[in-house]
């Protein structure tokens, strides 16, 4: 019998319609357009407005455009996970109210929370519980309205992220694709750097919390920067020697949208051709759970079966790592 791989079968995806760009941001803040764009490549990110309207519903779009796409039966999912850091309310799991509404009435679900590196741990979540034999059908989904915890006068913060979604199915092969190694780490000691304090139990919200901005995202650029650039090439590095595998090897790059010079930073280390590194950030900024999902969908149509793609993070808390997939199928677009 043939090792049972998880692979991605499937993408979706979604972003609002709004689009705010660097000349609006102009506007708010103390800032302009070339030194947004000089420092991060950011152009324009998508913010998610209307009532009512939190990270499932960015979810549930993302979902429903993967189940129209492949065209399954939502009924035939059995696990629905969603990587985020902004999750609808407190307690009340966003990945159960998503499965409820997308019609996966026989799954089961739960949230998943390491700040950018969400979806790349979901990655390795959901493809254990395809290995596992036991599931055949798992919805992870990356999602996040960042905007919800931006503080718009903060010009660190608000140039950097935007609002998004984006989902992959995850299915077993006998062929050897999908998910081939993973390099994932983290080191708590690092929270005071990059964080939304409040609102958490050991930092309750209270009016005096909320009057000086406390449940807002703090960003501490340098120590993120530095960090982020080291880690993020490093575990790359670590996959790429495990494996065997040269820069002629490798196919793609899907390394998380934060900043431009980051990603640059890891391409470098890799000596990987520009062509070979996804990129969008222009688009949509930072969309921390959602940014390697978009990158999938964006470059579905230029993917092949059999290509290797390394996906890499780096994120609050510190978490980072760098995940080796080879690709299941040719698209039909």
């Amino acid at each position: 019998m043939s090792k049972i791989s998880a692979a991605i079968t499937a993408v979706g995806a979604y972003v609002p319609e709004y689009v705010l760009t660097n000349q609006i941001l102009e506007t708010m803040v103390d800032t302009n357009d070339e030194w947004i764009t000089s420092r991060t490549g950011i152009k324009e990110r998508r913010i998610l407005k209307g009532e009512g309207k939190g990270t499932s519903y960015l979810a549930i779009k993302a979902a429903q455009d993967l189940i129209d796409k492949r065209g399954i039966d939502p009924k035939d999912i059995e696990l629905v996970i969603v990587a985020t850091a902004t999750p609808d309310v407190k307690a009340a799991s966003t990945a159960a109210f998503t499965a409820s509404n997308i019609g996966a009435i026989n799954a089961f679900s739960f949230d998943m929370d390491a700040a950018c590196s969400s979806f790349l741990f979901g990655m390795s979540v959901a493809s254990g519980y395809i290995e596992s034999g036991r599931y055949k059908n798992v919805l992870l989904i990356g999602a996040d309205k960042m905007s919800s915890i931006i503080n718009y006068e903060d010009r660190a913060t608000c140039i950097i992220f935007g609002d998004g979604a984006g989902a992959v199915l995850f299915e077993p092969n006998e062929e050897n694709l999908g998910l081939q190694d993973e390099y994932l780490r983290s080191d708590g000691s690092g929270r005071e750097f990059l964080r939304a304090t409040y609102g958490g139990s050991s930092f309750p919200l209270t009016p005096e919390t909320m009057e000086e901005g406390g449940q807002y995202v703090f960003q501490e650029g340098r120590t993120v920067f530095k960090n982020a650039v080291f880690n993020m090439a490093d575990a790359t590095i670590k996959v790429l020697e495990r494996n065997n595998l040269t820069k002629d090897d490798v196919s793609w790059l899907a390394a998380h949208q934060a900043n431009k010079r980051i990603i640059d930073a890891t391409a470098q280390r890799m000596n990987l051709e520009e062509e070979k590194v996804m990129m969008n950030i222009e688009k949509y900024g930072n969309t921390t759970s959602a940014t390697l999902p978009l990158l999938l969908n964006d470059y579905e149509s230029k993917l092949k079966k059999g290509d290797n793609i390394i996906f890499a993070a780096f994120g609050g808390g510190f978490n980072w790592g760098a995940i080796y997939l080879k690709w299941a199928y040719n698209s039909i677009n």
